[in-house]
């Protein structure tokens, strides 16, 4: 014999009503802790990977200037984050790194990962901050010269930066060196 099941009233039915509605205030509830919890995570890997940037540009700068004079450059001073605009022209951005000697700047873009599109991004910001040195009249510098590093620096962008006319930093055991250009390099002057 089957059993018998107790007939469907009117506070029933509300009642499982009721029941699945706070099921779905629980469920969004949760929902929303779990959002909270992926924006609280990505807050802290932004920063770490803001972080990881600071110590590769302060490792960089640590004896890039050295490493310059050594290639004939009289720079004396390393400018972080450089910033630029020139609002009516619609020009503007930051260079990572700043060596300058009187008549040549060098300009480093530094990546924890260097990769060809990062190079050919610090050809377009060199190119914007040759114009904008030149309205602002800037020094009588003569040229501008590129350089890119990164604590990781893919192999095609390293080829391709020098290709372009720009030095190479990497990481060595002493803290960074310039990749010895090929014979017959030249730095791209801007």
């Amino acid at each position: 014999m089957s059993e018998q099941q107790t007939p469907l009233t009117a506070e029933i039915i509300f009642e499982m009503f009721r029941k699945t509605e706070l099921m779905f205030k629980e469920t969004d509830l949760r929902f929303k802790e779990t959002e909270l919890r992926f924006k609280e995570t990505d807050k802290k890997i932004s920063a770490l990977g803001s972080r990881i940037g600071e110590i590769v540009e302060s490792m960089v700068c640590g004896n890039i200037i050295e490493k310059f004079q050594a290639l004939g450059y009289d720079v004396t001073g390393c400018s972080p984050h450089k910033s630029f605009k020139v609002k009516e022209l619609g020009i503007s951005g930051e260079i990572d790194l700043l060596l300058d000697d009187g008549d040549v700047a060098i300009l480093i873009e530094v990546k924890t990962t260097l990769e060809t599109a990062d190079v050919r991004s610090h050809i377009e910001r060199i190119e914007k901050y040759r114009r904008y040195a030149d309205v602002r009249g800037i020094g009588a510098r003569q040229h501008y010269v590129g350089a890119v590093a990164g604590a990781v620096v893919k192999d095609d962008a390293a080829k391709f930066a020098m290709e372009s006319g720009m030095y190479v930093i990497v990481q060595s055991g002493e803290a960074v060196n310039i990749i010895t250009p090929p014979e017959g390099f030249s730095a791209k002057k801007w």
